[in-house]
């Protein structure tokens, strides 16, 4: 197989539609099974890998030479989504995780205004304050793992803007 073919346009998107909601998914476990609370910045978070997530699916549904458009616009929204995502994971190490409270912050406004807390509490709620959710595995805190994500998915986007055909 070669390396085009590896790393071809509907490869890259099905992997932009699978991997965040697999992050999500995690998330889900750790707070689910483990009892790490989510706070603001944490769901925020979990909003926008959902929101990449669909933007990919819109990608993979413009595949061919007459949807080539469709493919550019899911791209380009993962493209913007990952870059917020990347904004959001580093605000809440550097700033949020040094506040007594993110009540009524940016993300917890986000949350509440789309309503996805009151729609599905279980997924979307935040639960802990953002000082207390300062959660790490393996020494690094989990906004770091985010933060490489949304990276890597930034670099898929780009990679299929730049792409021809």
């Amino acid at each position: 197989m070669s390396l085009g073919a590896l790393f071809s346009p509907a490869r890259l998107l099905a992997a932009g539609v699978v991997v965040p909601l697999a992050a999500v998914g995690l998330a889900l476990v750790t707070q689910h099974v483990f009892g790490m609370q989510p706070c603001p910045w944490c769901v925020l978070q979990r909003l926008i890998f959902v929101a990449i997530s669909l933007a990919a699916l819109l990608g993979l549904a413009g595949q061919g030479a007459r949807l080539s458009v469709v493919r550019y616009l899911g791209a380009a929204l993962m493209a913007l989504l990952a870059l917020g995502g990347i904004s959001a994971a580093l605000w809440q190490h550097f700033v949020a995780a040094s506040s007594t409270s993110c009540d009524l912050s940016l993300a917890d406004r986000i949350v509440s205004t789309v309503g996805v807390d009151t729609l599905w509490p279980a997924v979307f709620a935040p639960y802990a304050s953002c000082a207390d959710a300062a959660a790490t595995l393996l020494g690094v805190p989990y906004e770091f793992y985010s933060l490489t994500l949304f990276v890597v998915l930034a670099a898929i986007a780009v990679w299929l803007l730049r792409r021809r055909a």
